[in-house]
């Protein structure tokens, strides 16, 4: 027996040195393109700073688009030797590729619903007369025939009262500047000239007569003009040029605002205005269409809180509010007195997180509970009707519906369950599954548990933390943490494909809900903004160094990723703790903290990051974090693929530009930094999924392979199994 035991050790033995063996990864050679330095300076408050790459602010220019072939070819150079790259994104269109239906609605006389094959760059959208059998459904609008390139994606679609028009908008090569078109829904062809120049804007129709919709004067290129912070919000009638609309709201010294919106009540009576000069707070005001004459009413004249029209029942109207609740309440006055000294509360703020949503004359109030789902259904007078009964822990959204209707479908998500729709009788309570998505990925053998962490000043943390079942907690798990931070936005669970991917692999995938968010309301969001900012990323580094302690991965096995405001949450984590993580992934990342606010929609996020124009003060916490600003000489920099779009023009790709040429140049270790430029891409929304797939491939392969992986790490763990 001793000899046997023996035997099977040493064969284990061999099998693990074999296993490590494959697992040694040669050396990628990298030469990176020389990146021009120019002397350029700003004066803050007497202090002189070099910006010595200010020239790639010109995403126009001839130079600027010749760095950014160069550092693609060293980029994709260095990828295209990764040996496992191939299989990973085969891994990821064959996961992706199921069918996905989105939850159905009325219109008109048809029902309508979102539907994509499976690996189809945008969603389809089907339709079928309501009351026929569902399978008859057509294809009404299919956004892939816009363009071949898959680069014209499909915005918002909106339907008159009859549904006899719809207005649609896309977006060319990833822009926040949208097209509206106009179709007539029967013989399905356009209809109108096309509206152009349209920028962080709904399509709301007042009636079937015409539509709002919010732009401002385009400026050229990414620079700030005098006029981008006078959103205006026009009435477009059908049958008319667009030169002829008229500007309902805004554009007058009076109605200067960066951001302007505007919406009818569901019968038609009112307009409701929203407008703000930051993206935190609002003022408001409703027109009674009712008496064509009438004024504005002001329903708030500062800028103090979130404020939200939800139901209007006559002249009664319902609002969400945060203004003396910090995590929301609901309050109704009448309109012709709407003021903030007349309202009355219908359901009170509670300790959790409120958000709101209406239908079949019910208030649906869906409360984040710890980041998690828990919805109650209330009368409008806010009396408990009942909890919803959810399928499980994790995020419901969708408790929404016309006032007449008598079902609505909600859906249900978490990190290891893809999303079903359900279908919610609203008189009886009663739900029933609608439909289930048929995916090759088995939910059972994965477990997500939530813990609570301690930032570095003592404020409680939650974390939820998804892997395979029976992890070995030995400190050697390729890990992905996570996280965003900012402006009000709540990290709830949900399922994604390519996380599905990096846990197949026997991957963490780790997500914190830190400061700067809303999951634990207002005082939640404003403990991570302005001179607070660094709350977020002591959160961000106290969640890896838990990760660590916990034996969950180590700084060798570590990633961390974040996109936008996420992308500067990556940048600053990576400039202040290098040692703590293998990798760094920062997404088009907000990088340059001293500029972002003289590129295009930049000002507008001063409510959270303040200016380097404030103060002294201001200009020195900003600079003292700002990741293009602290990347040093002699410093061993993780791993770091930066990744952008050509032409985002909402975080301009000069941050991401700057950032990587001075990584570049002051990186003192051996490992890479490249930069992943999408081009003809944006922001990020309307991306063809042939071309995510890419960049996931992309992005675990270099994560994967950075960690020292020469082989996929399912690949090792089978061969040692066996």
């Amino acid at each position: 027996m001793k000899t046997l035991k023996f035997g099977l050790a040493l064969s284990l033995f061999i099998g693990l040195i074999a296993c490590e063996e494959e697992m040694k990864r040669e050396k990628i050679d990298i030469t990176y393109p020389t990146t021009a330095k120019v002397d350029t300076v700003t004066n803050y408050f007497g202090t002189d700073v070099k910006d010595p790459y200010r020239w790639l602010e010109d995403d126009m220019s001839e130079e600027t688009g010749a760095w950014v072939k160069s550092q693609n070819k060293t980029t994709f150079g260095y990828l295209d030797n990764i040996p496992f790259r191939e299989e990973l994104k085969e891994r990821l269109t064959s996961l992706w590729n199921y069918e996905k239906v989105g939850s159905p609605f009325k219109e008109g006389d048809y029902t309508y619903f979102y539907k994509n094959d499976g690996l189809q760059n945008q969603y389809v959208i089907y339709r079928y007369k309501t009351g026929d059998d569902p399978s008859m459904a057509s294809v009404f609008l299919d956004p892939n025939t816009f363009n071949e390139e898959g680069t014209i994606s499909l915005g918002g679609l909106s339907f008159s009262d009859n549904g006899k028009i719809a207005a649609y908008s896309i977006s060319e090569g990833g822009s926040d500047w949208r097209k509206v078109l106009v179709m007539d829904t029967e013989n399905r062809k356009i209809v109108e000239d096309t509206i152009v120049d349209v920028k962080f804007s709904g399509i709301s129709w007042k009636e079937n007569d015409g539509f709002y919709y919010s732009s401002y004067d385009k400026p050229k290129g990414s620079e700030l003009s005098a006029k981008t912070d006078q959103h205006k919000l026009y009435y477009h009638k059908l049958g008319t040029k667009q030169i002829e609309d008229k500007i309902i709201f805004g554009g007058s010294a009076a109605e200067k605002h960066r951001y302007v919106g505007g919406g009818t009540t569901e019968d038609n009576r009112y307009l409701g205005v929203s407008a703000s000069v930051s993206t935190s707070g609002n003022k408001l005001f409703f027109k009674d269409l009712s008496n064509p004459g009438s004024d504005f009413i002001t329903v708030l004249d500062h800028t103090d809180s979130d404020t939200n029209f939800i139901h209007n029942d006559g002249t009664t109207l319902y609002f969400v509010t945060n203004l003396n609740a910090p995590n929301k309440k609901i309050i109704k006055v009448d309109a012709a007195n709407p003021g903030p000294e007349n309202w009355i509360d219908v359901i009170p703020e509670t300790e959790n997180v409120l958000n709101a949503g209406t239908g079949g004359g019910y208030i649906f109030a869906n409360y984040m509970v710890d980041a998690v789902s828990k919805v109650l259904q209330y009368d409008f007078n806010g009396k408990l009707v009942r909890e919803i009964t959810l399928p499980g822990v994790g995020s419901a959204g969708g408790f929404g519906a016309k006032n007449d209707d008598k079902e609505l479908y909600y859906s249900f998500t978490n990190y290891v369950t893809p999303g079903s729709i359900y279908k919610f009788d609203i008189k009886t309570g009663a739900s029933q599954l609608y439909r289930k998505p048929s995916i090759d990925f088995n939910p059972e053998a994965y477990e997500s548990n939530q813990v609570f962490y301690t930032s570095k000043d003592g404020t409680k943390v939650p974390m939820i933390i998804t892997h395979k079942k029976g992890l070995k907690l030995d400190g050697n798990n390729p890990t992905i943490l996570y996280g965003y931070g900012g402006f009000n936005i709540s990290l709830t669970p949900s399922f994604s494909i390519s996380n599905a991917v990096w846990m197949e692999q026997g991957g963490v995938y780790a997500v914190p809900n830190l400061r700067g968010g809303g999951e634990y309301g207002k005082k939640w969001h404003d403990a991570g903004t302005q001179m607070k900012k660094q709350n977020v990323f002591d959160d961000f580094i106290a969640a890896a160094e838990y990760l660590i302690e916990k034996k969950y991965t180590s700084s060798e096995y570590l990633a961390i990723r974040g996109g936008s405001n996420g992308g500067l949450l990556v940048g600053a984590t990576m400039t202040q703790r290098p040692d703590l993580m293998k990798v760094a992934l920062p997404a088009v990342g907000v990088l340059d903290m001293l500029r972002y606010h003289t590129f295009t929609a930049g000002a507008g996020w001063a409510y959270d990051y303040g200016t380097a124009e404030d103060s002294p003060e201001m200009f020195d916490y900003l600079k003292a974090y700002s990741p293009v600003h602290n990347v040093h000489a002699g410093t061993n920099y993780p791993a770091t693929m930066v990744t952008t779009g050509d032409h985002d023009d909402r975080v301009v790709p000069a941050h991401s530009f700057k950032f990587a040429a001075e990584l570049q140049e002051k990186q003192a270790g051996d490992s890479p930094v490249l930069i992943r430029i999408e081009t003809d891409a944006g922001h990020g929304a309307g991306t063809p999924v042939s071309k995510t797939i890419e960049q996931y491939a992309d992005i675990y392969g270099f994560t994967l392979y950075n960690m020292g992986f020469e082989v996929l790490p399912e690949k090792v763990n089978n061969k040692i199994k066996e």
